[in-house]
């Protein structure tokens, strides 16, 4: 599937215990046919009141906390096999809803953003994160300073342009700022421009895979970041490089993610050694 042009793989692992190992994934994804942003592995439901657990799997076989658009896929796949449109979820990262709209739209309710400089992680106190020292080029004249960070579930660094976030080669800084010491447990790198205080455009090198052509909790963060240093309102559209979302900052904290999710091909895979059969197009 995909959430916005990011690949997604969905794997039914329901009524089996078994989990996709990091194996699996790194061979999954090593063939050009398969290629994938995130898997999305659906397990039969850990706590009551919920629908199913999501393990979340990155391309490099790390595991992430949140993803908004692998989050919409699951959701438009079980509407479709159940005729369902709401659903519970439960991840790592706490408990997750979505819904599809009759116009076939998916929210997805993301939780509460967090801020501190232990939630998001960071290995540095700083008693306000809106802006932290963080920069690369050199010290006198940086090419990225100064991010906003918080957490969507898994850690964000956004760091605020004012000019075409093309002209940025984000392809050589994006894994240098993942893997900075500052972060323990790796960091999402994006970099944003502010067009309206509705109208954020945003790329986004994607902790554990790399250039993505949409980011959810990426795009969350930066609607948070904007609202919180005051550049942006507390709902905007977020232009990403494979389309638009939908971010909203509720007032009872809650942050909401609408877009389109959409079915490419079916499959069978196995989730310990990453063999697979591609069967048909959607």
């Amino acid at each position: 599937m995909n959430g916005l042009g990011n690949q997604i793989i969905v794997a039914d692992l329901r009524g089996m215990p078994a989990r996709v190992t990091p194996q699996a994934a790194i061979a999954i994804n090593a063939h050009p046919e398969t290629r994938f942003d995130q898997i999305m592995a659906v397990h039969d439901p850990r706590t009551p009141g919920t629908d199913n657990y999501i393990e979340i799997v990155n391309s490099d076989g790390s595991r992430a906390q949140a993803c908004g658009n692998g989050m919409r896929c699951v959701v438009r796949a079980l509407s479709a096999e159940q005729g369902r449109r709401r659903f519970t979820f439960e991840t790592v990262a706490g408990i997750l809803f979505g819904e599809e709209d009759e116009d076939g739209a998916i929210l997805v309710d993301m939780g509460t953003p967090k801020f501190a400089w232990y939630d998001i992680p960071l290995n540095e106190e700083f008693a306000d994160t809106r802006a932290i020292e963080l920069q690369i080029g050199p010290i006198d004249a940086p090419v990225l300073h100064s991010p906003s960070v918080a957490s969507m579930g898994n850690p964000h660094a956004t760091f605020w342009v004012k000019d075409d976030i093309w002209s940025y080669a984000l392809d050589r800084f994006g894994p240098l700022l993942e893997n900075h010491p500052l972060f323990p447990e790796r960091c999402n790198i994006s970099i944003a421009e502010v067009v309206r205080p509705d109208h954020i455009v945003l790329r986004t090198w994607e902790r554990g895979a790399g250039l993505t052509e949409a980011c959810g909790t990426a795009a969350c963060a930066a609607l948070v970041n904007g609202a919180r240093t005051r550049r942006t309102g507390r709902k905007a559209r977020v232009t990403l490089p494979g389309g638009d979302l939908l971010v909203e900052w509720l007032d009872n904290d809650h942050v909401t993610l609408t877009g389109p999710a959409e079915l490419e091909w079916r499959g069978r895979l196995d989730p310990a050694s990453g063999a697979w059969t591609r069967g048909g197009a959607a």
